[in-house]
């Protein structure tokens, strides 16, 4: 088991920067690729983001490239999503999710149906 739980959602301006965290608990965090994922009203699950357990290898989706960063410290068993120039169509509850694995590759690590763990989410939420 890794329990996951997120914090650091909130409201902001379009154009204003957050930053996710999420905290697992267990001591084999290091051996997880951990990914944030995030879900609009009425929409599907989305993949946002995914980072090997080394930290070495990352991966976005298309949108988010270039003003999102995922990035981890397994020392503190934290992993992070820092936005920034956020737009209102970034507005979700965004998930934080990990699964065991020491080597990544994008099919798996931005496929949902792959991460065995999953936080609780926290609400993102752009004004325009």
């Amino acid at each position: 088991q890794v329990p996951l739980v997120e914090s650091g959602g909130g409201l902001v301006q379009a154009g204003g920067s957050l930053t996710l965290s999420c905290a697992a608990s267990g001591r084999t965090f290091s051996s997880y690729v951990m990914g944030w994922f995030r879900q609009a009203t009425g929409k599907e699950r989305e993949f946002v983001a995914a980072i090997s357990w080394s930290g070495d290898n990352t991966y976005y989706r298309g949108s988010v490239k270039g003003r999102f960063t995922i990035s981890r410290d397994n020392a503190k068993n934290t992993v992070y999503l820092q936005m920034n120039s956020l737009k209102p169509e970034d507005t979700a509850v965004y998930y934080c999710a990990a699964y065991s694995a020491y080597s990544i590759d994008y099919e798996k690590a931005s496929s949902g149906n792959k991460y065995h763990y999953w936080g609780q989410g926290t609400q993102v939420t752009v004004s325009s």
